[in-house]
């Protein structure tokens, strides 16, 4: 009957997807639903774990130096919004077939495949006091002194965030551009006959087409902005004065 017929459908989907199911489980969510209930407990490796409730709750939340890295964290969600922004810019200029665009998109995502190690050196001796940015701020009169990017505690954190923002733009635009490539062009040659002008046209068509693509890339920037920790590493080690300490970079240096 078609009843039976649809069982024996959905039981070979569930049948196909079992071995990701399986490992996803393994990998994904137990080992969440095991630190969840670890995070309770006094763990210890070499002696017995105990029940301890909320009192390592109670322990982060009073420890000064968490809440500085939580609160930096949060700061770094400050990029989201303008590495977005940035993104689709640049991939709405990368989607006209102009002279020298696949040059120009190649440029945008080496950031992506360059390693960490190599972004910070290279940014270590932009951002040092006689490095190349404070030179040309200097030529073009837009500072009066060198600007201390990295040992000033009230400007080496939005740093980092740019060098983020510099490091991940290129992805995010790479997405955006697939997403356009895929609205129809009678969608926008239809506007066109009906009168609209091209910013009518990016707000009632392309910005809505591009909606699915926007909430993936946000979650995926507010995702990989709450985890900021690689470029810390390289570039400042949490310092000037713990201003550039995150939640996931605190995590690390208690478990050195």
């Amino acid at each position: 009957s078609l009843l039976q017929a649809f069982r024996r459908h959905r039981l070979s989907a569930y049948l196909f997807l079992l071995p990701a199911l399986v490992v996803l489980a393994m990998f994904g969510f137990w080992p969440v639903l095991y630190g969840s209930y670890l995070s309770f407990t006094d763990y210890s490796l070499v002696r017995e774990t105990h029940w301890v409730g909320l009192a390592n709750y109670r322990y982060i939340f009073g420890n000064d130096m968490f809440l500085t890295g939580l609160k930096n964290s949060i700061l770094f969600l400050l990029i989201v919004p303008c590495i977005q922004i940035c993104a689709i810019t640049l991939a709405v200029l990368v989607n006209h077939r102009l002279p020298g665009m696949r040059v120009f998109r190649v440029a945008y995502y080496v950031p992506v495949v360059t390693t960490v190690s190599v972004v910070g050196i290279m940014w270590g001796f932009m951002f040092h006091d006689q490095g190349a940015l404070n030179y040309v701020l200097l030529k073009l009169h837009a500072i009066n002194a060198p600007v201390a990017w990295l040992s000033d505690d009230s400007i080496a954190l939005f740093a980092i965030m740019f060098v983020s923002l510099w490091r991940g733009l290129g992805w995010y635009m790479v997405m955006y551009l697939a997403a356009l490539q895929s609205i129809p062009s009678e969608m926008q040659e239809a506007a066109i006959l009906d009168g609209a002008n091209a910013w009518q046209r990016f707000w009632k068509i392309t910005v809505p087409m591009l909606m699915p693509t926007i909430m993936v890339c946000s979650i995926m920037s507010v995702l990989a902005a709450l985890k900021a920790y690689q470029e810390v590493d390289v570039l400042t080690q949490g310092g000037p004065m713990n201003s550039t300490f995150t939640a996931l970079y605190y995590a690390y240096d208690q478990g050195l």
